[in-house]
């Protein structure tokens, strides 16, 4: 591998990075999946936010995107153009500009971005880094696997919808700022795997113990309740599959609903972030300043694995 390929295949991590310069790095990344929502604008405010995310989850900044989008010859091509449309909006948010893409024809359809952004090398979020000592902060409530699940099945309140769609068309970018500017190295994005399974990911790659309180973990109006209906679905058996029944994340004291809640996939999640004590009040001022809720959830000690808890 070429010495300016910072981040690749080697360590895994949310996206590709290359230096071009000592204090300069690219960062790149694509992401697509069908639409989640009815609503086309919607589905594509979702998908850009979503694509973008790894972008943040590294630590760096958005530049631009291209978008990649599947759409069935039946199917008006409006939706489609309003679904472009949500996903320029977002990114323009970002500070970026949607500079091209891709369509096939195909029987289902499916939208995301391959995005370019940049980071400092010396200032980057990896999975890699988190330390024995170090609380880990969640910036986003989960929830988004189970309700749009529900909302699939017509099972859904309007408001929950509507604050589920809220969170995922969300930026990280103020997450992603605030954990830079108050000097932190350790981070993630939380998506598919779950709260458990991207905690398993930064706990294996850091050679550490990640301990999660459930009862701190916040949760998207409606969640709950959801999880307690036992709704079940393919991403999360799969997440059961491989981090519950094959031992990967211990669940210590947790009731079957909250079991789910920590294994359910999530789209546009929050960022999980290591942060050392010394930087708590630095990250702390750093949220509030660029409108982040971001609360503790647990914290990192010498040891291996991830155990759940139900604290509180």
């Amino acid at each position: 591998m070429p010495k300016e390929l910072l981040v690749g295949l080697e360590i895994a991590d949310d996206a590709a990075v290359y230096a071009v310069a000592p204090d300069v790095a690219i960062v790149q990344t694509v992401d697509f999946f069908p639409p989640i929502v009815d609503d086309a604008y919607a589905s594509g405010q979702i998908g850009a936010a979503n694509s973008m995310s790894d972008v943040y989850a590294m630590g760096g900044e958005v530049l631009f995107a291209l978008n990649v989008a599947a759409w069935p010859e039946d199917v008006s091509t409006d939706l489609l153009e309003r679904l472009f449309a949500g996903a320029v909006d977002k990114v323009r948010e970002a500070g970026g500009v949607v500079a091209g893409g891709h369509t096939i024809i195909d029987t289902e359809p499916k939208f995301g971005q391959s995005v370019t952004g940049r980071v400092d090398p010396k200032h980057m979020l990896l999975k890699q880094h988190l330390r024995p000592g170090d609380e880990l902060w969640l910036t986003k409530p989960i929830g988004t696997g189970l309700l749009t699940t529900a909302h699939k099945r017509q099972l859904i309140t309007p408001e929950d919808l509507a604050s589920a769609v809220a969170s995922m068309a969300a930026l990280n970018r103020g997450a992603a700022r605030a954990a830079v500017e108050a000097g932190l190295h350790a981070g993630t994005d939380i998506t598919g795997f779950g709260l458990a399974g991207h905690a398993h990911e930064m706990a294996e790659r850091s050679a550490a113990q990640v301990r999660i309180d459930a009862s701190a973990v916040p949760l998207l109006p409606g969640a709950r309740a959801h999880a307690e209906t036992g709704v079940d679905f393919g991403g999360m058996r799969r997440n059961r599959e491989h981090f519950l029944d094959g031992g990967r994340v211990r669940f210590d004291g947790l009731d079957e609903a909250t079991t789910l809640l920590m294994l359910d996939p999530q789209t546009s999640g929050g960022l999980l972030l290591g942060v050392p004590r010394a930087h708590r009040t630095d990250f702390e001022s750093a949220c509030a300043a660029h409108e982040v809720h971001a609360v503790p959830i647990g914290d990192v000690a010498a040891g291996s694995g991830v155990v759940i808890t139900r604290g509180g």
